[in-house]
C-alpha cells in the first residue's frame, strides 16, 4: 500500500512539472547499455523487461539494479532491487527501487534511500531528486551525516552543489561537542556551518547554553553570530544582546546594543551597549552606557562608569569572589546611599570599595569627601568609610547651617545604614550647631582639636569628645561670615545622583572646588659610608 501511494504521488509530480511551460526538459533520450535478459510482459506490452546486471545511461547519469521496466516512448524506467544512481564521481543515489523521468530528469528513490554528495550523505526512506534543479527532497524522517554532525528532521532537502541542507520539523543536530534542537535550519556541508532561522537551543559538552533566533553557528570550532536577543548561559552566567558573538572553544561572549550581563550567583549584572565576557579567566567588561546594579541587599546599587570591569575569581570553587573596576566618571545610587569619583575599585574578598579621583559620598543629609574613600561593607551593607587627606563631613540643618568636621583623615561607623559615630584625626576643625530640644538653634561652636569622637544618635549629635580642643562659641545671630564655614568647604548638591537614571549624566566640580592631591614627602635612603 505505501508503495502504491509513493508511486502515485511521484507520478502526479511528474504530471505537474511536466505542465510548467517555464521549466526545461531534457531531449536526450534514455539508452540501454546493459542487461543480461530483455523481454516483454504483455501484461505492460509499453514496457521492455530487464533482469541482471541492468545499466542505464542518461544526461550524464549512470544506473545500475537488479531489473527495471523500461518505457522507451516515454523516455521513463522503473528500477528494482541494489539500485545505484551515479552522476559525476561526487553524487550518488542508492534505494531499493526508483522511478525515473528523463523529460524532466526527475528521480523517485524509495526504501533505504542514500544521497551522497563527497563527504555528505542523506539517508531516508523517500528521496525525490530533481536533477535538473540538483535538489534532492525527502518528505519523512531524514538523517543527514556530514562528518562529525548528524542531521535529523522530519522533512528537508538537499542541494548538493551548493552544498546547502534545509531541515524542517524536530530538527535535532547532534556532535560530540554541542546538540541542538529547533523548527527550521539551513545547514552548509562545505563549512560546516547552521544557519538560524527560528528559535534555536543549543547545550555544549561544557554545559554552556545558547538560545538563539536567528544567526550563524560554526559546528566546528563553535563560533556563533547570532542576533535578536539571543542568549549564552553559562555557571549561572547569562549574556545576551540585540547581536551577540560566542566562541565555544575561548570561552569568549561578545554582545552589542542593549546588553545585559547577569551573574545570578554573585547577585550582580553588568549592562551597557557593549560587553566582553571571558569564561576562563572570569573577565567581564562592559562599555557605553554601562552599569553595574548590586543587588545583594535589599535594595540595588547602581553603578556607572565609562568602562566596567568585573573579574570573578576561584570559579567553580567555594572560594570564589570578584573584584568591580570602574574608570572615569564614576557615579552611584542607591536609595540611602551616593557617590561620584573619578574611578573605583570594590574588592569582595576583603569587603572593601576604594573611590579615587575627587571622591564624594552621601547618606541622607550627610556628605564626605577627600582625596581617597575607602568603603567597608558588612553583608552588602555599609560598615565604616575611611576618608584619607583633605576629609571632610557635612550636615547639612537648612539652606545656610551645616556641621562640619574636617580633618586630615576620618574615620565613619555605621549602624543599620546611618552614621553612628565619626572619628576624625589630625588637624580637626569643626563647626557644630547648638540646638534646644525644640529644635532652636542658640549657636555655633567653632573648635580646634588633634583629635574628635562624634556620637551620634537618631541621625542627631548627642555626644562630641575632643583631645585638648581651643575654640569659640558664637550666638545665632552673631556669627561671623568668614566663620561659618571652614575652610575647603562645599556643598555639592549639584553633582549628587538623584535617581537610578540620573547616574549617566556627568556633573563635574567646578574649578576652585576642586582638591590639591597632597604631596608625599619621600625620605631619602640611608647610606653607610665607609669609615677609614
Amino acid at each position: 500500500m505505501i508503495g502504491i501511494i509513493c508511486l502515485s504521488t511521484f507520478y502526479v509530480l511528474l504530471a505537474s512539472t511536466s505542465g510548467d511551460n517555464n521549466r526545461k526538459k531534457s531531449g536526450e533520450q534514455v539508452k540501454l547499455i546493459h542487461s543480461d535478459v530483455l523481454y516483454k510482459n504483455y501484461s505492460d506490452i509499453r514496457a521492455d523487461v530487464l533482469v541482471g546486471n541492468v545499466r542505464l545511461y542518461h544526461d550524464g547519469m549512470y544506473l545500475d539494479c537488479d531489473s527495471a521496466r523500461f518505457y522507451r516512448d516515454d523516455n521513463t524506467f522503473n528500477a528494482y532491487g541494489h539500485v545505484k544512481m551515479l552522476q559525476g564521481d561526487t553524487l550518488s543515489l542508492v534505494s531499493d527501487t526508483l522511478l525515473y523521468n528523463g523529460p524532466m530528469m526527475q528521480a523517485h528513490a524509495q526504501g533505504n534511500a542514500v544521497l551522497t554528495h563527497r563527504g555528505t550523505k542523506l539517508q531516508t526512506h523517500i528521496i525525490d531528486y530533481d536533477r535538473m534543479e540538483g535538489v534532492g527532497f525527502y518528505p519523512m524522517h531524514g538523517v543527514l551525516y556530514d562528518g562529525d554532525n548528524v542531521l535529523n528532521s522530519d522533512y528537508g532537502q538537499y542541494t548538493p552543489a551548493l552544498s546547502e541542507a534545509v531541515f524542517k520539523d524536530n530538527v535535532v543536530v547532534e556532535n560530540p561537542k554541542f546538540n541542538l534542537k529547533t523548527q527550521e535550519l539551513y545547514y552548509y556541508s562545505n563549512t560546516k556551518t547552521a544557519k538560524i532561522i527560528s528559535e534555536t537551543n543549543i547545550i555544549s559538552s561544557d554545559s554552556t547554553f545558547v538560545y538563539a533566533v536567528r544567526g550563524d553557528y560554526n559546528t566546528q570550532n563553535g563560533q556563533a553570530n547570532l542576533l535578536d536577543r539571543s542568549h549564552v548561559y553559562k555557571d549561572m552566567r547569562d549574556i545576551v544582546g540585540d547581536s551577540l558573538f560566542y566562541d565555544n572553544e575561548l570561552g569568549i561572549s561578545e554582545a552589542y546594543k542593549n546588553v545585559i550581563l547577569t551573574d545570578v550567583e554573585n547577585k550582580c549584572m553588568l549592562t551597557g551597549d557593549f560587553c566582553r565576557y571571558e569564561d576562563h579567566s572570569g573577565v567581564a567588561i562592559a562599555t557605553d552606557s554601562a552599569v553595574c546594579y548590586e543587588f545583594s541587599g535589599k535594595d540595588t546599587l547602581y553603578v556607572h562608569g565609562d568602562t566596567l570591569k568585573m573579574i570573578t575569581y576561584n570559579q567553580k570553587t567555594d572560594s570564589m569572589y570578584r573584584d568591580l573596576f570602574a574608570y572615569h566618571k564614576v557615579r552611584m545610587f542607591r536609595s540611602d546611599f551616593q557617590g561620584v569619583c573619578d574611578s573605583l575599585v570594590s574588592h569582595q574578598k576583603d569587603s572593601c570599595t576604594y573611590l579615587f579621583g575627587q571622591p564624594i559620598l552621601w547618606n541622607e543629609g550627610q556628605q564626605v569627601f577627600g582625596e581617597e574613600i575607602r568603603v567597608y561593607n558588612n553583608d552588602s551593607t555599609i560598615d565604616w568609610i575611611h576618608i584619607i587627606n583633605q576629609a571632610m563631613t557635612i550636615e547639612k540643618l537648612d539652606s545656610v547651617s551645616f556641621n562640619q568636621v574636617s580633618s586630615k583623615e576620618m574615620f565613619c561607623y555605621f549602624e543599620n545604614g546611618e552614621i553612628a559615630r565619626n572619628r576624625a584625626k589630625g588637624n580637626v576643625y569643626v563647626n557644630y550647631f547648638i540646638e534646644e530640644s525644640d529644635g532652636t538653634r542658640t549657636g555655633m561652636n567653632y573648635t580646634e582639636t588633634p583629635e574628635m569622637i562624634l556620637y551620634m544618635e537618631n541621625k542627631k549629635i548627642f555626644k562630641i569628645w575632643m583631645s585638648t580642643p581651643t575654640g569659640s562659641m558664637f550666638p545665632a545671630l552673631a556669627i561671623p561670615e568668614d566663620k561659618r564655614y571652614l575652610t575647603g568647604f562645599a556643598w555639592f548638591d549639584y553633582i549628587r545622583p538623584q535617581t537610578k537614571d540620573d547616574i549617566f549624566g556627568w556633573r563635574s566640580k567646578s574649578q576652585e572646588q576642586m582638591l590639591k592631591t597632597t604631596q608625599k614627602k619621600i625620605v631619602p635612603k640611608q647610606q653607610l659610608k665607609d669609615i677609614r
